[in-house]
């Protein structure tokens, strides 16, 4: 009885092998960040290596991306954070919702969010562990490039607009 299980086991973990998701290279880059905004070499570095693989439009897949489940665990981390941000797609937001996701960078980065704990586990990507002094360079830019749209574009035109609560919630 137990061969039979560890026998069902390495078939189902066999078949799923084949049953990949969709990678994340486009690397559509025509609404980059640094298609509008200053991203010094020092900075363009920090994003590429803690940052673009979920945050961007290309992503740097490492070896383990090849076996399932991990693929699909990879694959929704990368989907999540596209849908939060998308550095290669920043420049086609409102001009409000790109000086939002600065702020949002801002605090993720104050509050040591970002990188995800779980990227930068095991030494598999741990050079995206952030120094302190990359983590201050992160900020100071995110924030400069803040002050920027403060001074090019009106006060009002930098809020969010509040979201009207779905019928039936408060």
């Amino acid at each position: 009885m137990l061969r039979k299980i560890l026998l069902a086991l390495l078939a189902a973990f066999i078949i799923i092998q084949f049953i990949r998701p969709e990678k994340n290279l486009s690397d559509d880059q025509s609404m980059n960040i640094a298609t509008k905004y200053d991203v010094p070499a020092d900075v363009k570095n920090i994003l590429e290596v803690a940052c673009n693989d979920c945050h961007s439009n290309k992503t740097v897949y490492p070896w383990y991306y090849n076996i399932q489940p991990v693929a699909w665990w990879m694959n929704n981390h990368i989907v999540d954070g596209k849908r939060h941000l998308n550095f290669s797609a920043f420049t086609g937001m409102s001009i409000a919702r790109q000086n939002h996701k600065l702020e949002e960078t801002v605090e993720m980065v104050e509050d040591n969010a970002m990188p995800l704990e779980s990227y930068t586990v095991l030494g598999m990507h741990g050079d995206a562990k952030l120094t302190t002094a990359q983590r201050e360079r992160l900020i100071q830019w995110a924030k400069a490039q803040m002050d920027t749209l403060k001074a090019k574009y009106p006060a009002d035109s930098l809020i969010m607009p509040k979201r009207t609560p779905a019928p039936g919630q408060h």
